[in-house]
């Protein structure tokens, strides 16, 4: 193993004298750096974009999404993953994170797990991956060998694989169909990829999942309108998104809701098509859960 030859391990030389300068200048430095990480993203849309059609055509056929990583990275695809329930609601097993070391690792390094080429093939087995899956390896050196391991074992049963590093040329993208590489550059702290490495992996995980969920039907313009209102804030935001889709007061949005037992889609087209939710229900299923396709279909 040479550290010295990955992009996010080298040392970085504009930050050279930050443990020398004020609580503020520390702040401007790491923010500075901080930019690069939407740069970096922004050069790999169009690799980003192939892999959310890519992931939306197998989920939209009853397959699943896994990310797999350690530490930082695999905590990242686990908190992206438990986000799509509640935003988008979801099956919980339709989106899921794996970490290197299992669920004590989410809270504590569990060290020598992520050094393993057998255990994420392991993890993976025990989920029954098959080939209608997808596994998204996330690691910001791109060389951890419990991502490695499995994005190998995805590819013997063929399933959909993608890789997400943070340097060039990396063995995860070798292994993978489709290679998304941001170069964020040298950290701030030399080696903490928790830094920017972690914040561009974030928001591809964020365009990967919230694009995929657009493209299955769970948004109508851009309101949430699949959320799962389990909490008295996610009821009040459900009924301002009935407001805003349909037009209407509160009292409808809550009347219709209550109807729907709080459920945004049929509420809106309840109130839109002065229809029952019955109906408003069967146009869902013909329409695949798209409102606007909905929409369309009760107007010919």
């Amino acid at each position: 193993m040479n550290l010295g030859n990955l992009l996010t391990e080298r040392r970085n030389p504009y930050t050279l004298d930050i443990d020398k300068v004020s609580s503020l200048e520390m702040c401007l430095l790491i923010n500075e750096e901080d930019k690069r990480a939407a740069v970096a993203v922004r050069n790999v849309l169009p690799q980003i974009a192939s892999a959310i059609d890519e992931i939306a055509n197998r989920l939209a056929n009853g397959g699943r999404l896994f990310y797999i990583g350690a530490g930082t990275s695999g905590r990242l695809g686990i908190l992206d993953a438990v986000e799509c329930p509640p935003t988008y609601s979801s099956d919980p097993e339709m989106v899921q994170g794996i970490i290197a070391g299992g669920y004590p690792a989410i809270f504590k390094a569990q060290e020598g797990a992520e050094d393993s080429l057998t255990l994420a093939q392991e993890d993976l087995k025990a989920k029954n991956l098959t080939e209608k899956d997808c596994v998204v390896g996330i690691a910001a050196s791109g060389r951890t060998p419990y991502v490695i391991g499995g994005l190998e074992y995805a590819n013997k049963v063929r399933a959909l694989t993608v890789a997400i590093s943070c340097s060039s040329n990396t063995l995860i993208s070798a292994k993978a169909k489709i290679a998304i590489e941001a170069l964020t550059g040298p950290e701030a702290i030399t080696g903490s990829t928790r830094m920017k490495a972690g914040t561009a992996q974030k928001m591809i995980l964020n365009m990967i999942s919230t694009c995929v969920m657009i493209k299955l039907g769970k948004v109508y313009s851009n309101l949430m309108v699949d959320v799962k209102a389990s909490n008295e804030k996610l009821k009040e935001r459900a009924c301002r998104i009935v407001m805003e889709a349909a037009d209407c007061t509160k009292e409808q949005a809550q009347e219709a809701l209550q109807k729907t037992g709080g459920k945004a889609k049929p509420a809106i087209l309840m109130i839109l098509l002065d229809c029952d939710y019955e109906k408003a229900q069967s146009l869902l299923a013909e329409s695949k859960g798209f409102i606007a396709k909905a929409l369309v279909k009760a107007t010919r």
